[in-house]
């Protein structure tokens, strides 16, 4: 007779299996007690008013109305114009369930020169957004710079490039902390730093849009040097800031401090010891380059041997200071892909890219292996469930298990600007997608992972960054023709399902 201890195990693998493989009717009860579910924002994709309420212009306004920056033309001028909707919205989320909302501050709004005199409207505006989560039972997660930083900055001294940048950054940090800190308990002082190092500073394609001339075209910028530089005075303004915030505001407003990175997986292209090798490199220069410094206080050995005196180093105080300079760590997760090493011109895989950051990882990245792809195609972006439960055992076992949130998560919609309204709210690729990476997201928490909870990116439709409208990652649709009317995606009916039932 089979004993009932055996029945129990048995009947809790096949949940973890059925998890596995996407099977399993998932609700917010197939999560631990406590687990937080959201959605998440950013300022300049959501809140238009662009020159309203005293608010000073960003990089963004300035590289959005660039000619030829933005795939479709658009700008975040207006958005979904969150700055006056911001009471449906939160309709809508209360409407759905959730239990937070991650969002990001404009530094802009708050001081238009990027430093100086406080823009009162700017704060009132924040104050009352997030009064109006709290009063309908939504707990506000507050991101402190998600790209769009001050022009004025830029003009004076190109921002991240130089060091004067992390006095104001910390300043700028502080003045939130005494502004919204009463009410704000969860802090993220970066939103994907390394996008902002690679994209904005390598390749050109992200405000401020530098580059080499050999990579894309800039009129200015250094594709070798730049993006290092970046990430160093990134992450010295990460350590500032928590430093203020735990000395002189953590204990009294009893909040936690993060930062939140991007993280794709990356699987090797096959089982040789070489393409093992590469895929943790890739791993190392994706996200160990912000991580290892805030966990162990330094570069990951590989970015060092590889990229030498062009990686800055830090001193001991500095590198004290970063070490163990986080609550909780965001992650940002959408995609994976195959990583071979290129540093053997006779590899199958070694046609890669000449440009400076590839030559430094060594890696040749694809989304093919004998013929197939490592998942469905959505608008760059790859369908890959088992990416999720991957990154987070490799995180819980190289960085010590941390705490984690999954600020990000979602996928495009596979219909194009012109499909039909019914074809668009019938996002059913959207729902498939959410079901796979919620189950293996399960999975990793039931083998050890610290994952405190989940935040699906977006809410809306919004402005996607160099790509404007043509890519939607929203729960809802917004009508750009119609008075920016919001209607409810399948995925949005989906996930208010998920989190009610």
């Amino acid at each position: 007779m089979v004993s009932t201890t055996m029945v129990a195990l048995i009947f809790a693998f096949l949940l973890v299996v059925r998890a596995v493989e996407g099977h399993e009717i998932l609700s917010r009860r197939s999560f631990p007690k406590g687990f937080v579910f959201g959605t998440a924002s950013a300022a300049y994709q959501y809140e238009g008013a662009a020159k309203e309420g005293g608010r000073g212009p960003s990089i963004w306004d300035v590289y959005a109305h660039t000619p030829g920056k933005i795939m479709d033309g658009t700008t975040g001028d207006v958005a979904v114009d969150q700055y006056h909707r911001y009471k449906e919205d939160v309709g809508l989320m209360v409407d759905m369930g959730v239990d937070a909302y991650r969002f990001s501050i404009s530094w802009s709004r708050i001081f238009p020169e990027g430093r100086g005199k406080i823009n009162q409207e700017g704060v009132d505006y924040y104050n009352n957004l997030i009064n109006e989560l709290l009063k309908k039972g939504i707990q506000p997660y507050v991101t402190l710079f998600h790209w769009d930083s001050p022009q004025a900055l830029e003009d004076a001294y190109k921002t991240w490039l130089s060091s004067r940048i992390v006095d104001d950054y910390a300043a700028y940090a502080e003045a939130c902390f005494r502004a919204f800190g009463d009410r704000v308990k969860h802090w993220i002082t970066f939103n994907e730093p390394h996008v902002v190092c690679n994209f904005g500073y390598n390749f050109g394609m992200l405000a401020p849009g530098r580059c080499s001339s050999e990579v894309g075209n800039c009129s200015a910028g250094n594709s070798s040097v730049e993006p290092y530089i970046v990430g160093h005075h990134i992450l010295l303004s990460h350590a500032s800031a928590v430093k203020i915030y735990r000395e002189k505001y953590q204990e009294k407003q009893a909040g936690i401090i993060g930062i939140t990175l991007d993280a794709q997986w990356h699987e090797p292209f096959s089982r040789s010891s070489k393409d093992k090798a590469a895929a943790r490199r890739a791993l190392d220069f994706n996200l160990g380059w912000m991580l290892d410094p805030i966990v162990f206080g330094d570069y990951p050995a590989t970015m060092r041997s590889r990229v030498r005196d062009r990686l800055p180093k830090f001193t001991k105080e500095q590198s004290k200071r970063l070490k163990g300079s986080h609550d909780f760590i965001g992650i940002n997760h959408y995609t994976s892909f195959y990583d071979a090493d290129a540093s053997n011109s006779n590899h199958p895989q070694a046609a890669f890219s000449q440009q400076a950051y590839f030559k430094d990882t060594g890696v040749f990245s694809t989304d093919t292996r004998n013929g197939r792809l490592i998942g469905q195609n959505v608008n760059g972006f790859y369908i890959v469930p088992f990416g999720m439960r991957r990154l987070l055992n490799y995180i819980r076992l190289r960085y010590n298990n941390p705490t984690i949130f999954i600020t990000e998560n979602g996928i495009s919609d596979v219909t194009n600007a012109t499909a039909p309204l019914k074809e668009v709210l019938n996002d059913t690729t959207r729902v498939n997608f959410l079901k796979a990476y919620l189950s293996n997201l399960r999975a990793a928490i039931a083998d050890g992972s610290d994952v405190r909870g989940y935040f699906v990116w977006s809410l809306l439709d919004n402005f996607e960054w160099s790509r404007g409208l043509s890519v939607k990652f929203g729960l809802y649709h917004v009508e750009y023709e119609k008075d920016l009317q919001r209607v409810p995606k399948k995925s949005a009916l989906w996930y208010k399902k998920f989190l009610t039932k």
